[in-house]
């Protein structure tokens, strides 16, 4: 062997492990965007990172339920979980009648195959209407374009790819500050994206609360696809999430069975995969 081929080869071994060391930074960063800390009594309890933070089964939660392999230890459970409805989230001032939205790539490869949305003006009103088939029963989700215009198009064009069709809701938070069902990873490892980011589309006065959508990220305008839904308590979350819709109480009850089930742990003992199992089977946006 040469001493040009050997120093080729050495210089494209060097170039891989240091690939694999930035796609593993990339990954740690996804999932150790945020931490919550929440005090309870004379306890600190630091509730996991948040983001970058996933089909098949029945219908019903009954039989998601039996399909568990494994039950939750106490401590991977929430203590309890508030039942009253968070305000629906309002801008205190409109947006323009349309806005600006722009949709780049970025250097990781999208998990699954998908056009970019299209860039340009985009109406900054109404809503629109989302039903998540899963494993769990029916989630209805409402989109607002009046809080998030650029969030609410990229979401409505993942379902038209059918981008979230047999993915696994990856993570699920159970500890007090962060109770949120986070899904839109079809790697279904919290590292996976569509190939591409946008801006956020957050405000000041952006609180989360029980009945909330969220777009998950891993810093400033890292925007893709994963979301996340709130069914508890949020108030360890600050206003860096863009929030951009609501999902229905009966589906929260739905959600609510599944957090009651537990976790099994992966980044702390409140924070890992639901211990029963949530697929997304089929995301469908009304005509």
């Amino acid at each position: 062997m040469s001493k040009k081929t050997h120093q080729q080869q050495l210089a494209a071994r060097k170039a891989k492990r240091q690939a694999e060391r930035e796609a593993e930074h990339r990954r740690q960063r996804r999932n150790l965007a945020v931490t919550v800390a929440a005090v309870v009594t004379v306890v600190v309890v630091v509730v996991g990172a948040f983001l970058v933070f996933g089909g098949g089964g029945s219908d019903t939660p009954a039989a998601s339920t039996s399909a568990s392999t494994s039950a939750a230890a106490p401590d991977s459970k929430p203590s309890s979980i508030p039942t009253a409805m968070f305000p629906a989230p309002k801008r205190a001032k409109a947006l323009a009648a349309e806005v600006n939205c722009t949709y780049k790539k970025s250097a990781e490869p999208a998990a699954k195959k998908v056009n970019l949305p299209g860039n340009g003006k985009t109406k900054a009103s109404g809503t629109s209407k989302v039903s998540l088939n899963t494993s769990i029963g029916d989630l209805q989700l409402t989109l607002d374009s009046a809080l998030a215009p650029c969030a609410v198009k990229n979401f409505l064009s993942l379902v038209g790819q059918k981008y979230f069709d047999n993915t696994k809701c990856h993570r699920l938070t159970v500890g007090e500050g962060l109770q949120v069902l986070q899904c839109g990873d079809p790697t279904g490892t919290g590292s996976g994206g569509p190939g591409y980011s946008f801006a956020d589309e957050v405000y000041p006065t952006l609180k989360y609360g029980r009945g909330m959508l969220a777009m998950a990220n891993s810093g400033p305008n890292t925007n893709g696809s994963q979301f996340f839904i709130v069914y508890g308590d949020a108030s360890g979350l600050t206003a860096q999430y863009t929030a951009f819709g609501t999902i229905d109480e009966p589906s929260l009850k739905l959600i609510d069975k599944v957090a009651e089930a537990g976790v099994t742990p992966q980044n702390s003992p409140q924070d890992g995969t639901p211990v029963i199992p949530v697929d997304i089977k089929t995301a469908t946006a009304a005509a």
